[in-house]
């Protein structure tokens, strides 16, 4: 029996790998052209939503999302989810229509083709670099300016399988604090356990997302930033403990 499912999951992951390049390889000179300026990002961003459905789709993934506020056209907000799996960059573009960019690790640029249109779409950090974790938010204001929103996994990175919810870095919550953006705080339950990055694991199946109530952060100071850190590391960690009762 464990012979047939170790060869389920060497499969399940190829397909996984198969779904990701099989849409940028067809839409190859559109994405192309999307990304040839800054201004034609949230053409971008609509293409990206499909991949990310197409990927879900195609791996068995039922996702439900459950709204307690719905984000405003036109409006920038910083979102911020736990992070546990390669699959939570797509879960999160469906879950948001409002065009956001990612801010995630440099390493990722090294994924063939994906890393392609990853280093010139999204902002890139080296969490050992004082200077690169500065240029984040020089770059970051020029999105927001431009009307986008920012996305950030405040744990910096996937933590250890025993791990529910990692420590946040303070870098996002400083960012909304200095563009006066509200937080966005979501919830992702399944994710670890459909497909996390443990190889020989995971299947199809449910997963739930919830997006809680934003947090503002107008007329806050950078003096309270880690109290804005822990209040929204709280609403993450309570709802998980609440999807495993």
């Amino acid at each position: 029996m464990m012979f047939f499912k170790y060869i389920f999951w060497v499969l399940y992951r190829i397909w996984f790998y198969i779904l990701v390049a099989l849409p940028i390889l067809i839409l190859f000179p559109i994405l192309l052209v999307s990304i040839a300026k800054e201004t034609w990002y949230p053409f971008f961003f609509k293409l990206a939503r499909l991949w990310a459905k197409f990927i879900l789709i195609g791996m068995g993934f039922a996702y439900t999302i459950k709204r307690e506020q719905t984000p405003e056209k036109h409006k920038s907000y910083m979102f911020i989810a736990n992070h546990t799996s390669m699959v939570d960059i797509m879960l999160m573009l469906v879950s948001i229509k409002n065009p956001f960019v990612f801010v995630g690790k440099a390493e990722l640029a090294k994924i063939p083709l994906f890393g392609f249109f990853y280093k010139r779409t999204c902002i890139l950090v080296d969490r050992n670099s004082a200077k690169s974790r500065q240029a984040v938010f020089l770059r970051a204001q020029r999105r927001l300016k431009s009307g986008l929103s920012i996305c950030i996994f405040p744990e910096g990175g996937v933590p250890e399988e025993h791990i529910e919810l990692d420590e946040f870095k303070d870098g996002a919550f400083r960012l909304a604090i200095n563009h006066q953006i509200p937080i966005v705080p979501i919830t992702f339950a399944d994710n670890k356990k459909r497909f996390s990055y443990t190889f020989f694991s995971g299947g199809p199946g449910k997963m739930r997302v919830k997006m809680h109530k934003f947090i503002s952060t107008e007329g806050l100071t950078t003096k309270e930033t880690r109290l804005l850190n822990e209040r929204s590391r709280a609403i993450v960690l309570c709802q998980l403990e609440i999807f495993n009762t």
